[in-house]
């Protein structure tokens, strides 16, 4: 029998005695062979000499025997996937050992469809799995994000009576993450019952950062801190990526702390992971403090920092920082070029974003997506040059011409107050059935500022027939540790009075510095002008804004999020109180962050 293309095995035999009288008929010697250690084996070269040895010897054919070389040649380091495929294939009956073995290698070599058809293979050989077969069957399914596939094989689970093994359990929270479905994962997590482990909550705080479930990840983050769970490095990973989501620095902070209390150096992953969190969170100087510190640096920690540099509007940073990863031989990615490109967009930098947008192409071979795209039209048209950008879009691969260029554009045209554009912008966003409120809310806007009514109110029309509603906005401060949100309007806080009179003392403050409100983009039908200026001070940002004042100490930042792009109107008001109350304020909106001191902005009113 051939056994991967090696010889054909001789049957062995023992050789005669030559003095029988030595051998008790009772007793006999056992004279068979041992086969090779494979526990000093360091190499395939090395591997194939003992393989060689046991097909000699005929213990190749040895199910235990032949499952050890298996699992040393498709597990190891040194070894090789394919010398196992041959060794597999050669077997006559595969057990479940065989298949295990097989099935976690290839989900290890990032072939989660062969894991898959071999155990399809073992099924139907009727090959029953046991508990270390569903760990990587389920994996391969996360890898793949096979979510029906997946489903099956939680059925197995169940029928073999493996849903009270956490493992089995684990592997199952980690795939339904993957797969988006949170119900399930929560589902199959609270079955586990008091022998959750730290995998098990690493799993399901995955799953909730992957849905965007941030503040409940920071919820089942501090319920495992109660139940006395010691969390591992991957599981801070999850909460400081909701940390950066959400803007909580002093949580962010905190876990910082716990890392270098609880563990003697911090792999590339949970680095990267601080930078983020601290350039998200507002404290740019803190994360490349961090980078500049790793000894080492890959692409994911440059595309960190770029990225990070990009929002705060440092282009000419992150563009040494980008020159310095070429220097060191670090290839940059897709990625790590939207970064580079955005930072030449914040910063208006346009001879460069147009230089870097050709290199991306020329010289590392990486084929244009929309997000770069989107980049460049949003350089130009943020610099005023409008027609150039429609134009970019006009030349634009078909299936790249997607709402990020057009919504670029209609940013660009708010911005220069180009209404022909932005009609255009708006009819391609419409025409590409991927139109938003927001899109209809900012050419109203445009409309209401020149005083086109009828056209605002029209447009305002359209976007309820379509049957779009507007995402409310908020904006989100953090004090003592807790988040605190708030919408236009607002009077559901339990501060509300005072945050309301703080109001009154702002606006005061402003009458004394000549601030007079802008409710040109006010859309209020048959509204005066005083019920406008109420609107504009009931902003979701004012009232994060006046409840930082209240219920922090003098001198201390005032840090905000907000999912709306910065208005002009609240870039001076939120400029000139950082003047008058002498305090940073640190504004992250939909786009960018803005730094506002002594009543100047970082952003150098270019945004």
């Amino acid at each position: 029998m051939m056994i991967g293309g090696l010889a054909q095995i001789q049957p062995f035999t023992v050789p005669p005695s030559n003095n029988p009288t030595q051998v008790s008929e009772h007793k006999p010697i056992d004279q068979s062979p041992c086969p090779p250690s494979l526990n000093q084996v360091k190499s395939m070269e090395e591997f194939k000499q003992a393989h060689a040895r046991f097909i000699k010897l005929g213990f190749d054919q040895s199910p235990r025997h032949a499952g050890e070389l298996l699992s040393v040649c498709a597990l190891a380091d040194w070894g090789s996937l394919d010398y196992a495929w041959s060794i597999f294939s050669g077997l006559d009956s595969p057990g479940i050992f065989d298949f295990n073995t097989m099935i976690r290698a290839n989900v290890n070599h990032s072939d989660p469809n062969a894991a898959l058809q071999l155990y399809y293979d073992m099924v139907q050989s009727d090959v029953k799995p046991d508990n270390f077969t569903f760990p990587f069957t389920v994996k391969a399914c996360a890898q793949l994000s096979a979510l029906r596939e997946g489903m099956q094989v939680h059925g197995h689970v169940l029928k073999f009576g493996f849903d009270d093994d956490v493992f089995v359990s684990n592997s199952l929270i980690n795939m339904y993450g993957k797969c988006e479905e949170v119900d399930a994962a929560c589902k199959v997590f609270e079955q586990i019952g008091v022998n959750k482990t730290v995998a098990s909550w690493s799993s399901i705080l995955a799953a909730y950062n992957k849905m965007g479930l941030w503040s409940g990840c920071l919820n089942l983050f501090a319920t495992m801190i109660n139940s006395s769970s010691m969390p591992d490095e991957s599981s801070l990973v999850s909460v400081l990526a909701s940390c950066a989501h959400l803007g909580a620095l002093d949580i962010g902070r905190s876990i910082h702390c716990s890392l270098m209390r609880n563990f003697s150096g911090l792999n590339h992953i949970v680095q990267t992971s601080l930078i983020d969190m601290y350039v998200k969170c507002g404290l740019l100087e803190k994360g490349l403090l961090i980078f500049n510190q790793m000894q080492e640096k890959n692409k994911w920690a440059y595309s960190a920092i770029i990225s990070g540099l990009a929002i705060h509007g440092d282009g000419d940073r992150a563009l040494t920082i980008f020159a310095n990863m070429l220097r060191d031989g670090v290839e940059p990615d897709e990625a790590v070029y939207v970064g580079v490109l955005s930072a030449c967009s914040n910063a208006g930098l346009i001879e460069e974003g147009l230089q870097y947008f050709k290199k991306m192409q020329l010289e590392h071979q990486i084929v244009p997506k929309s997000q770069h795209y989107g980049c460049i039209v949003d350089l130009l048209g943020r610099a005023g040059k409008i027609n150039k950008a429609h134009s970019l879009i006009g030349s634009m691969p078909v299936e790249l011409q997607t709402d990020i260029a057009w919504r670029s554009l209609l940013n660009a045209c708010k911005i220069h107050e180009n209404i022909e554009m932005a009609e255009c912008a708006v009819r391609n966003l419409v025409k590409a059935n991927c139109a938003k409120a927001g899109d209809y809310v900012i050419l109203s806007n445009m409309y209401a500022k020149v005083g086109k009514w009828d056209d605002a109110a029209r447009t305002r029309t359209k976007m309820f027939d379509r049957g779009l509603t507007q995402v409310p906005g908020f904006s989100r401060v953090e004090v003592k540790g807790k988040m605190h949100t708030f919408v236009s309007m607002d009077k559901s806080h339990p501060q509300s009075n005072e945050v309301h009179e703080m109001l009154y003392q702002m606006e005061w403050q402003l009458k004394f510095e000549g601030y007079q409100p802008d409710t040109s983009e006010v859309f209020l039908f048959n509204a005066g002008g005083e019920e406008k200026i109420q609107a504009l001070n009931g902003h979701s940002q004012k009232l994060a804004i006046a409840f930082g004042l209240l219920n922090t100490s003098e001198g201390d930042s005032i840090r905000l999020i907000t999912n709306l792009r910065m208005s002009g109107e609240c870039h001076s008001y939120t400029r000139l109180i950082s003047k008058i109350f002498e305090r940073e304020i640190v504004v992250r909106d939909r786009n960018r962050f803005h730094h506002f001191r002594q009543g100047a902005c970082s952003c150098r009113d270019y945004w």
